[in-house]
């Protein structure tokens, strides 16, 4: 029934996305070198579930981690995956919103620990960190794991532009729809899968992977742009071109994926906000290691373009 819908324009058929634990052999160009080239990376996908949004004050709950070899000429994982779920026991109950959000009871965590030595095992056989929202884990994981915080990380929610990709959402769930998969979300484990199986395809029309778009991301530094002095009459064009507030330092600011983006961005800025306005911005240099963590880049100053 499911492949005679298919075969028409009016029906979408989603199937139940199936966990891969097996990515098939060793690809021919690699066997014959035994252990890691240098055309290999291990990738680990790892997604939490939390108490709460505020790493400062929130606990980690579930930890759940794959960690995969990925060939870097194809962007394809290979051979089987190394798997990890675990609970954690915060110590408080558990806040009713997030026990609405991930299913998951006082009674599953109780007396439960993650098991350090084991995430830090396969923390330490992993080249790149992967998460869906980087931003929210890494700082949840270093608070935890102090070790996550010397391997570099990429981000499969800000590091793709979905968006020019053509998605309507880059909500890890709607990724999958698009791809013709559903599954139960807000658990890690299967939320980690659903990742990995994301990455696996092609971006678009191109043969490029999602994991080769990260790993290629995770080589490159991104910037952090503060708009010191943008005028106040701007604000609404800097809104539009996707500039944040930060209510705490005054200033506007926005995320830029390359020093090529980083001198358009100032042209921008010159041609549309400053005017014949003198400034020198803030910019804040974000390589992998520091990327969607609490801690900071390296700050430097740039003036306009003349």
């Amino acid at each position: 029934m499911a492949r005679q819908l298919e075969q028409t324009p009016d029906y979408k058929v989603l199937r139940r996305l199936v966990p891969v634990t097996d990515y098939g052999p060793q690809p021919a160009s690699e066997a014959s070198t035994g252990d890691r080239s240098p055309s290999v990376c291990r990738v680990l996908v790892l997604d939490t579930e939390t108490t709460g949004l505020s790493h400062q004050a929130d606990k980690i709950i579930e930890l759940a981690m794959l960690v995969v070899h990925v060939d870097m000429r194809s962007g394809l994982p290979w051979g089987p995956v190394e798997l990890f779920e675990g609970f954690e026991d915060p110590g408080i109950p558990i806040p009713a919103v997030a026990k609405e959000v991930t299913g998951i009871s006082d009674d599953m965590v109780k007396g439960h620990r993650l098991d350090d030595a084991a995430v830090q095992a396969m923390v330490d056989r992993a080249d790149l960190i992967v998460a869906h929202n980087a931003g929210f884990d890494r700082p949840f994981v270093e608070a935890r794991f102090p070790g996550f915080a010397a391997k570099p990380w990429a981000c499969s929610f800000m590091d793709i532009d979905w968006k020019a990709l053509g998605a309507g959402s880059a909500k890890l769930s709607a990724l999958a729809s698009d791809r013709g998969w559903f599954y139960d979300a807000h658990r890690a484990l299967v939320d980690c899968h659903a990742l990995l199986q994301v990455l696996t395809r092609p971006l678009g029309a191109t043969a490029v992977t999602g994991l080769s778009r990260l790993i290629e991301a995770a080589s490159q530094s991104s910037y952090k742009l503060r708009a010191i002095g943008a005028p106040f009459e701007s604000k609404d064009l800097l809104k539009a071109r996707g500039y944040r507030w930060d209510a705490e330092g005054r200033v506007w600011t926005c995320s830029l994926p390359s020093e090529e983006r980083l001198d358009a961005e100032l042209e921008w800025l010159k041609a549309e906000v400053y005017g014949r306005r003198q400034a020198r911005l803030q910019v804040e240099a974000l390589e992998s290691l520091v990327r969607y963590s609490a801690r900071s880049g390296v700050a430097s100053e740039r003036s306009l373009p003349s």
